[in-house]
């Protein structure tokens, strides 16, 4: 089994040294930017932690797809801060805010491309199932972001709809990383399925930890400003909490406070605060603590179906890193 350090060191060269195209540079330089910026690098991370289980080294065979699951990734957020109109991203300046909407339109869909390009570089004796699994995500992603946008529409959303909208938002690209790894790796069908759904849950884990972040979180760790899912009437999973548990007069003042005024920043400091005052006379945030347990626990329960001693510990400080940052 490949240690947690070996992996963490393969990882850090393989995205330092991570080459694309070199001209037009107005294309591909968006492309350097956007991984320059780093992130958490959690795909590739899980991608190749599942691989680890089973194999003693990491050849190309597992990190150049490893690589193709962040840049797509990443593609994704180039487009997605374009739909959201967001101007940070991991605390620097988007890429549509930099080089403007039409060159990241561009450059993200090259970046797609390029992804692509990097899974098909598995081993060919798994790449038919690698290719499946990948293009049924990458299509999963799309639906949920199309879902996404549509419930923006919506005064308010089912926890189940919005449930399932992370799923294919964020949950299945983490599912796929899990089980990609375990692919290339060559392990047992049974064991792939099981870490796919360790990640599908792990993912949506996390993702409840993103949007509790998004309001309770450290404006300087979080990577971008504190309160933008409240200040843009996003749905979170904060606020279908809050709209599912309130009664007649606190789902009114919920109502109220998303069409409070957001032109300058002392009205949008103010619509963040009396939507957390709302929330904690709900207690969403324990509730959000709660969920992120019950999904992580979910997560583990497959895991501990595909492995057991130290390769299942492996997966238990995986997802301890991973959402316990809302601890």
């Amino acid at each position: 089994m490949i240690s947690e350090n070996q992996i963490h060191e393969e990882l850090t060269a393989l995205f330092n040294h991570l080459e694309f195209t070199a001209t037009p540079a107005g294309l591909y330089d968006p492309l350097r930017y956007m991984i320059a910026l780093g992130g958490k690098r959690v795909r590739p991370m899980l991608c190749l932690t599942t691989y680890s289980l089973y194999k003693d080294r990491l050849g190309k065979e597992v990190l150049q797809p490893a690589a193709g699951l962040e840049v797509f990734h990443n593609f994704t957020l180039i487009h997605d801060d374009i739909m959201d109109a967001s101007a940070m991203r991991r605390g620097q300046t988007t890429v549509w805010s930099k080089w403007g909407e039409n060159t990241a339109i561009l450059s993200g869909d090259v970046m797609c491309i390029d992804s692509f390009k990097r899974i098909a570089k598995a081993p060919a004796e798994c790449l038919d199932e690698v290719l499946q699994l990948f293009n049924t995500t990458a299509a999963q992603v799309c639906e949920g972001q199309q879902l996404d946008m549509e419930y923006e529409e919506l005064p308010e959303v089912p926890m189940s709809k919005y449930m399932a909208m992370i799923g294919l938002k964020t949950g299945v690209l983490i599912a796929c990383a899990a089980k990609m790894g375990a692919l290339i790796a060559g392990a047992p069908e049974d064991d792939c399925d099981n870490l796919y759904d360790y990640g599908y849950s792990l993912g949506l884990a996390f993702q409840v930890a993103d949007d509790y972040l998004d309001a309770y979180g450290n404006e300087e760790t979080f990577g971008k400003p504190i309160g933008g899912d409240i200040i843009n009437n996003k749905k979170s999973w904060l606020t279908t909490r809050a709209l599912e548990k309130a009664d007649e007069l606190l789902h009114e003042q919920i109502m109220a406070v998303s069409e409070m005024p957001v032109d300058i920043p002392s009205q949008q400091r103010d619509k963040v605060a009396r939507m957390k005052e709302l929330y904690e006379k709900l207690h969403i945030d324990e509730d959000a603590k709660y969920e992120i347990i019950r999904l992580t626990d979910e997560a583990l329960e497959a895991a501990h179906r595909a492995c057991t001693g130290l390769r299942y510990e492996v997966l238990k400080r995986f997802a301890d890193k991973l959402v316990g940052r809302t601890r």
